[in-house]
């Protein structure tokens, strides 16, 4: 492990630390090279931390944790990531609450693959696992190069799993926990079998166990991951309606599958679609249609002497005439970030340079 790797891992072991605080040290020391340089009053000016923090920040106990959590990691083929790795997921590194470590256990995350997040109840019924199942097999049939990504629970989210595994898709688990255990132990051979395929991915350290608050952490990585996220069966609350909202925060696109308004476990899809905070699909021709898959576009002329900037005509040259791009790909292409892509495809639209396409996809005119 090189240096700079070792010290962010130090820094993501102080108790207590979270994703934004870490960056905002980091960015207050001028760099994670500095951040051990900071003396105690040096702290207090940083806004949000507290004595508490101070002292975890500040204690030798980070360094031992460090070395203990590499030491299970190189026993165990456990790759540890920063955020500022190339290897860290580029859909995930766009979200500002995104994890400044990660630990994958499995096969590398590709960027140029199609992520898609199907989560769900823990109570599914027979007609939300089918959904599961027909889907997946549908993706798989049709030669979608799909990852599938889940959070390992039971209910639908161990049905995507099974399902993708049954298919052979590579499926992705993310966990509320750190990757000396498997929660519920029920699922350790599931998650034995999608690491040859998928991989086992947490923002926890060894040792840390599930809990509640956990789990809404697990979701954010859930929704940071995909391109799109599909809420099969939910109650009116729960943490598949948190993983949408997340979603959608992201900017991601968010489906929903629709049920009886007497079926409690469709409450919470019913009122993601009544809200507009997810498009109603039934079937995988409603995900390719929305997501703009397979679908060819005939390039227009472009507009003649328009005036653009020159972050406009950053973005315009990741769009080759002919070709439909992703706004993720665009934002990678470019080096710039995913809100300042959006404004700027916003303004080109308004030109008539680019047109918008379904799933966040764009192309020239």
């Amino acid at each position: 492990m090189n240096d700079t790797l070792y010290k962010y891992l130090v820094l993501w072991s102080v108790s207590g630390i979270g994703s934004i605080t870490a960056r905002k040290v980091i960015s207050y020391a001028g760099g994670i090279e500095n951040v051990f340089k900071l003396k105690r009053n040096d702290f207090y000016k940083i806004p949000g931390i507290g004595e508490s923090l101070i002292s975890s920040f500040l204690s030798d106990n980070n360094y031992k944790r460090a070395d203990s959590v590499i030491e299970f990691s190189e026993k165990n083929n456990i790759r540890i990531i920063s955020s500022f790795d190339k290897d860290y997921p580029f859909r995930l590194k766009q979200c500002e609450d995104s994890p400044l470590i990660i630990f994958v256990k499995g096969q590398n995350i590709e960027n140029d693959r199609k992520y898609i997040s199907i989560v769900g109840t823990r109570n599914s019924t027979s007609r939300g696992d089918e959904f599961c199942d027909n889907i997946i097999r549908q993706f798989k049939e049709r030669g979608h190069n799909v990852v599938i990504v889940s959070g390992l629970a039971y209910g639908i989210d161990i049905a995507a799993h099974k399902a993708s595994l049954k298919y052979g898709l590579p499926t992705i688990g993310v966990l509320a926990h750190g990757l000396d255990t498997i929660y519920p132990a029920a699922h350790k051979s599931t998650a034995n079998e999608m690491i040859k395929s998928g991989a086992l991915v947490t923002e926890f350290l060894p040792g840390h166990f599930a809990d509640k608050s956990h789990f809404v952490r697990r979701n954010r990585i859930i929704a940071g991951l995909c391109d799109a996220l599909i809420v099969v069966e939910s109650k009116d609350r729960g943490g598949a309606i948190i993983s949408a909202n997340l979603a959608n925060s992201y900017c991601r696109d968010v489906f929903a599958v629709p049920g009886r308004i007497s079926d409690k476990t469709s409450e919470g899809c019913n009122k993601l679609i009544k809200t507009n905070k997810a498009a109603l699909i039934e079937t995988v021709d409603d995900v390719e249609y929305l997501l703009g898959w397979d679908k060819k576009v005939i390039p227009k002329q472009q507009k003649l002497f328009a005036e653009v900037s020159a972050d406009e005509q950053k973005v315009l040259d990741q769009i080759p005439d002919g070709e439909n791009v992703n706004i993720d790909i665009i934002a990678r292409n470019a080096d710039l970030p995913m809100a300042k892509v959006s404004a700027l495809l916003l303004n080109l639209e308004f030109e008539g340079l680019v047109k918008s396409l379904p799933g966040k996809v764009y192309s020239k005119y």
